[in-house]
């Protein structure tokens, strides 16, 4: 028997489901690379999106900062201005305070001023018109008998801050002694005003007290808030007991040790005449303000009471 050869047939059915398997397989791999893409972009996408944002957070933090920044250093500037309008609200009352006790102070000077006015006004009342020139045995509590004053001024730091109120005092003492035959003016070390006359009298005449009181307005000496050693210079050198003397002691304090010593000493050199009386009479003129302690009074009233004078106290 005659064996039949079969046909082939390419486009079978098999080989059509294999291509169609094949196709589909190409298809799904195209569809699946494009999802990736899309997913590779879309991240990207996002990630860029993301570091923008971070970018702008992290710009807004800066500007926080800088602003945070600023803010502190406003505040610091306030604090420092509030410190600045403190300062000068305490200067402000300080000042005020200074001011206020000036005012008290100037208020005390007037009412001394007034009383020496006072006195003043009664010696010219009584003393210049005397058709026979004799002077008032007293004026004011204070005598004006002698021929020949001898002023001892304290030159300390707190006598030169008041130096106008000593300089109108030291002329009103003058005042009240219309006429001596000679005057002296010492610091409380016993150095004169004027060297050229140490160990004399200045003449009294009307241009001698001006040009002696222009002087002393300027006068700048060293000072040690003691009147004995110039009041030991003036006994020496300038008192006498053939004339009449009268020694004026103007301070506001005193530094010395002790009352006695001094007193004592005083007291062997202001000797007693065969007459009775004193080689000279020791006033005191004291300056006092709540700065100043009572040395100088304690110490001037005993003096003055020891030796025929007069103290009196006067507000600075």
């Amino acid at each position: 028997m005659k064996r039949r050869h079969k046909s082939l047939d390419i486009f079978s059915l098999s080989f059509l489901d294999v291509i169609s398997c094949g196709f589909g397989a190409v298809v799904m791999l195209i569809l699946i690379a494009k999802t990736d893409v899309e997913s590779s972009v879309a991240g990207a996408d996002e990630v860029s999106s993301l570091l923008a944002s971070l970018i702008s957070l992290q710009n807004s933090v800066t500007e926080i900062q800088q602003e945070m920044d600023a803010d502190l250093n406003t505040l610091q500037q306030l604090s420092g201005q509030k410190q600045s309008v403190a300062q000068a609200s305490q200067a402000l009352e300080n000042q005020r305070q200074s001011l206020e006790q000036k005012n008290a102070s100037i208020a005390e000077r007037i009412s001394g001023l007034s009383l020496v006015e006072e006195r003043l006004k009664q010696a010219s009342l009584s003393t210049p018109q005397r058709p026979n020139n004799e002077r008032d045995i007293e004026v004011g509590g204070i005598p004006v008998d002698s021929d020949y004053v001898v002023f001892i001024v304290d030159t300390s730091g707190s006598m030169k801050s008041i130096w106008g109120s000593v300089s109108k005092e030291v002329i009103n003492v003058l005042n009240i002694h219309p006429e001596v035959k000679g005057f002296q003016i010492l610091n409380d070390m016993g150095k004169p005003l004027i060297s050229g006359y140490d160990g004399k009298w200045i003449p009294d005449t009307a241009s001698r007290r001006q040009s002696v009181i222009a002087l002393f307005k300027k006068w700048n000496a060293l000072s040690n808030s003691s009147p004995v050693e110039g009041l030991t210079v003036a006994l020496r050198k300038y008192a006498k007991p053939n004339i009449t003397t009268s020694i004026y002691v103007f301070g506001d304090e005193y530094s010395g040790g002790g009352y006695d010593a001094v007193i004592n000493t005083v007291a062997k050199e202001n000797r007693t005449l065969s007459s009775g009386r004193k080689l000279a009479k020791i006033h005191a003129v004291g300056f006092i303000s709540a700065g100043t302690t009572d040395r100088f009074s304690v110490l001037m009233r005993e003096m003055t009471q020891q030796n025929d004078g007069t103290f009196i106290a006067l507000p600075r």
